[in-house]
């Protein structure tokens, strides 16, 4: 394989197979995230460190390895820093964006938007902007049925914050 990375030239051979394997998350306090990710959003623990000091847990579904909570940041989520700016997951219909609306408001959680939002002005994609416990924002949409949806900034509303 032959690369040219920095020279403006793309990668060959196997770049077709670059995906994302998983997302690693700091955060603050490991049980009450746990409880936000395992709880409402329904991840599994696939495993988890204990050990004082070094703390996480890998979460996943199917035994899928998605997501890695390390418990090492002293902060919540600044967004006018570099990094992160939101970490969007898919279901398939609007339907289910409708279900876990409705479990996260229950639990109390903040929400960018009100209710389910285009992703543009037209699109029919679209769904809910709200924050985990260390304020990372996090999106849950769909492909089809916010067509009939606000479309509440000019700019996508996965967008600037």
């Amino acid at each position: 394989m032959t690369s040219s990375l920095g020279k403006g030239t793309a990668m060959t051979a196997t770049t077709s197979t670059l995906r994302t394997g998983h997302i690693g998350l700091n955060v603050t306090d490991l049980d009450r995230s746990l409880g936000f990710y395992r709880d409402l959003l329904g991840f599994e623990v696939l495993s988890e460190g204990k050990e004082e000091g070094r703390r996480f847990a890998l979460l996943g579904r199917a035994g899928q390895l998605s997501l890695t909570l390390w418990q090492q940041a002293d902060a919540a989520f600044a967004p006018d820093r570099a990094g992160l700016h939101h970490l969007a997951f898919a279901v398939d219909s609007i339907e289910e964006v409708k279900a876990y609306e409705s479990e996260l408001r229950a639990y109390g959680v903040e929400f960018a938007y009100e209710g389910i939002v285009a992703h543009r002005e037209g699109a029919a994609t679209g769904g809910i902007f709200f924050h985990d416990p260390d304020g990372i924002r996090l999106e849950i949409s769909a492909p089809l049925g916010a067509d009939r949806a606000p479309a509440p900034s000019a700019a996508p509303t996965c967008g600037f914050f």
